[in-house]
């Protein structure tokens, strides 16, 4: 979804074409320069997130929408903020997409190194999963083997009409000597 919506803001190219170079140099274009179009000339990519971001979060505890009575209105601005936010991070992440693009066509191996590298990663980590449960299969496991070991034992004692207290007995702890 994210790669269709390349080419819906001014000064981009759809997915598939690569960027004019940009002031930057070539293929450089201007996410933290300023290019010419939607942004001003000193008004980079990264500055314009940070600061829709910033105005988002103004316009949730700006004392006008505080005391402000006109629900609609409030309503309206955070919807407006949140937009302006949520494009110029549409933005961002296709200048990021065409970046990754370029990098795929200019150098593939590049890319083949980092799919092995996270398959080598994810591997590991289901590794230690595993370990993590094994040891708990193992503890539980001679939990039950305890718990077996003690219903056993009240079998193997002998049985006649003192046996119970003999059990009972040997289970006392010995009474402790004076000083």
């Amino acid at each position: 979804m994210a790669s269709s919506m390349c080419g819906m803001f001014p000064g981009q190219q759809p997915p598939g074409s690569l960027p004019p170079p940009g002031p930057g140099g070539p293929g450089q274009p201007g996410l933290l320069t300023g290019t010419p179009g939607n942004r001003g000339a000193n008004n980079t990519l990264v500055d314009e997130l940070e600061a829709s971001f910033e105005a988002c979060f103004a316009s949730l505890v700006s004392q006008d929408y505080v005391n402000g009575t006109d629900q609609e209105e409030i309503r309206t601005g955070v919807d407006q903020c949140i937009q302006k936010f949520l494009d110029v991070a549409r933005q961002t992440e296709c200048f990021f997409l065409q970046k990754r693009l370029q990098l795929s066509v200019q150098k593939p191996e590049q890319v083949e190194k980092e799919d092995a590298s996270e398959l080598k990663n994810e591997l590991q980590r289901k590794e230690m999963l595993i370990q993590k449960h094994l040891a708990k299969i193992h503890h539980w496991q001679q939990v039950l083997e305890d718990i077996n070991v003690q219903h056993k034992k009240p079998t193997e004692l002998p049985q006649g009409p003192l046996a119970f207290l003999e059990q009972a007995s040997a289970n006392l702890p010995a009474p402790m000597k004076p000083n």
